[in-house]
């Protein structure tokens, strides 16, 4: 039997980046990651710090694409113009904040702001959406953590039905 080949999304939440103000830094690490744990990255987008904005294009990659998993990076901090956990809250059917938990508390190993993250992770759909923070230190930390998970995860979610291509 041919294994799943997770299709994942990414959505860089940044106006600085869409102003050309900051540079996409993260681009190639987290896609060379997702890569090499032999997952499809479909969608790589840049969404404004606009909280509809973000949930037009969460709803867009859960029900149009066929998306397994969509990955958020960045608005998951306390900045008023951080509004990933809440356009992910109003977009998902059902929320799993163990893995929002079981994140910061890798990260709060290596650096004691990880508690002012409020990333969470829920169920759309098929879709899995997961909130992770914006630094490429931060996202490779969560990833260690989700990684390990996502088949399961994906399997339960799906009940058997999504397949690869």
């Amino acid at each position: 039997m041919k294994a799943l080949v997770l299709r994942v999304a990414v959505l860089v939440i940044s106006s600085k980046i869409i102003k050309g103000i900051q540079s996409d830094t993260g681009r190639d690490d987290i896609t060379k990651l997702l890569k090499d744990h032999d997952m499809e990255v479909c969608e790589y987008q840049i969404v404004p710090d606009e909280q509809e904005a973000i949930q037009d294009h969460l709803r867009e990659l859960c029900d149009i694409q066929n998306i397994h998993v969509v990955l958020t990076v960045g608005g998951t901090g306390v900045r008023p113009t951080d509004w990933a956990p809440e356009a992910t809250r109003d977009v998902i059917e059902k929320e799993i904040p163990g893995i929002g938990e079981a994140m910061r508390l890798e990260s709060l190993k290596t650096v004691r702001t990880a508690m002012l993250s409020r990333g969470t992770a829920g169920i759309r759909g098929e879709t899995l959406i997961v909130n992770l923070p914006g630094s490429s230190r931060g996202v490779r930390e969560n990833l260690s953590v989700l990684l390990p998970i996502l088949d399961h995860t994906i399997s339960k979610i799906s009940g058997g039905t999504k397949t690869s291509g």
